[in-house]
């Protein structure tokens, strides 16, 4: 144990002649040169980050799936809020961050909901053996008044 330790904390430099030693003859490296990758018009590609709106943006499109369209909901809308599928991770802030920034509306509250994965019936079977339908995490968003949605399918 102590001799491994010994080598990771010893801060010896190589010699010269030891990295010649293992080299073959006529290889010689410069430093300072890295090998870039070249596009096809013989220039290193520029490689851009994306923007803190652009991040935003992205967030907002991994946390809310899409709308979630029953009667229930339609009921819902009437009173100014809208169901929506979301990631099962995503937690209430960025539901509302991601709602505001798609819609362009004032969230007012976020409720989150898990549905439970169903049991599926395959002839006279029945139960967890057989099969499960998915579960899934809706929000129910209540918009502020003055704000609307329009979710109807196109």
């Amino acid at each position: 144990m102590a001799g491994l330790l010994r080598k990771i904390l010893k801060k010896d430099k190589p010699d010269k002649d030891k990295k010649a030693a293992g080299k073959p003859a006529g290889f010689s490296v410069e430093k300072g040169k890295e090998k870039k990758p070249i596009n096809r018009s013989g220039q290193a590609p520029e490689i851009r980050l994306p923007t803190q709106s652009q991040k935003d943006d992205i967030s907002a499109y991994l946390s809310v799936q899409s709308a979630h369209i029953t009667e229930k909901a339609g009921i819902l809308s009437e009173q100014n809020k809208y169901v929506f599928r979301v990631y099962p991770r995503a937690n209430k802030p960025e539901i509302k961050k991601s709602v505001e920034s798609l819609y362009g509306v004032r969230v007012g509250k976020v409720h989150i909901i898990h549905s439970a994965p169903k049991k599926m019936r395959l002839g006279r079977r029945e139960g967890f053996k057989r099969g499960l339908k998915k579960g899934f995490k809706k929000a129910i968003v209540t918009l502020e008044e003055g704000s609307k949605i329009d979710l109807s399918p196109r």
